[in-house]
């Protein structure tokens, strides 16, 4: 492709506007954790460290959780345990936070457009007066135009920044992937990639990746 014909295509692409309509009929219904009413299967692994967990939305709130394994084997009794204390202690948290109420219209860019799936980038407005990270993300939406799924979150910051005294963050990154719906279920929750780089103190590394998978999904019900 010559430059005379690529850089116009670059500039219409990265050029800010208003909410695209094909966007905002779905923000509405999206939700960060995926559809709800669903049991499944979670694994995360962060650090050399390996947990696999079942979630199951019928059951009471502080069960709903149940640790299946740990790092490659079956759980002690004693972390069985403090699994379930653990629990018990942060139930009420299971919600994701929402960054798309959080987003400005007002810098919507499209990044990529192949005309099955869309991507808008939209830098973020603070979440109370102690949110010191938002000004320094954006968010990226990717749509699948024709069953008018949202297929990908990614957040990532733009510019090092200080969420706290102290604190440098060099880079964050997180990707939130969902299935495409099928005849038989709904857009489900697929993997979330985390990536973390930064210091605490000025020596202390907080330097952190985790990555976290979602199988076995069956409906429970509700």
């Amino acid at each position: 492709m010559r430059f005379a014909v690529l850089l116009p295509l670059l500039a219409s692409l990265a050029a800010a506007g208003p909410l695209p309509p094909e966007l905002a009929e779905v923000l509405p219904g999206f939700r960060t954790e995926g559809t709800r009413g669903w049991a499944f299967v979670q694994t995360t692994e962060a650090d050399n460290r390996n947990l696999v967990e079942h979630y199951d939305p019928i059951k009471p709130e502080v069960q709903r959780w149940t640790l299946l394994r740990k790092d490659g084997r079956d759980p002690t009794e004693a972390e069985v345990k403090e699994y379930r204390e653990r629990q018990t202690r942060r139930s009420g948290g299971e919600t994701a936070p929402n960054v798309k109420e959080q987003i400005d219209p007002g810098t919507c860019e499209l990044v990529a457009d192949d005309g099955v799936r869309a991507s808008w980038r939209f830098r973020l407005k603070p979440g109370g007066s102690d949110d010191r990270s938002a000004a320094h993300m954006a968010v990226t939406f990717t749509l699948h135009r024709p069953t008018g799924t949202i297929e990908r979150v990614e957040l990532a910051s733009i510019e090092p920044f200080s969420p706290v005294f102290s604190v440098r963050i060099a880079e964050a990154r997180t990707v939130i992937s969902y299935s495409l719906p099928e005849v038989d279920r709904p857009t489900l929750l697929q993997s979330v990639t985390m990536r973390v780089r930064g210091r605490a103190l000025w020596f202390k590394s907080l330097d952190s990746d985790m990555t976290v998978v979602y199988s076995d999904y069956r409906y429970a019900g509700r």
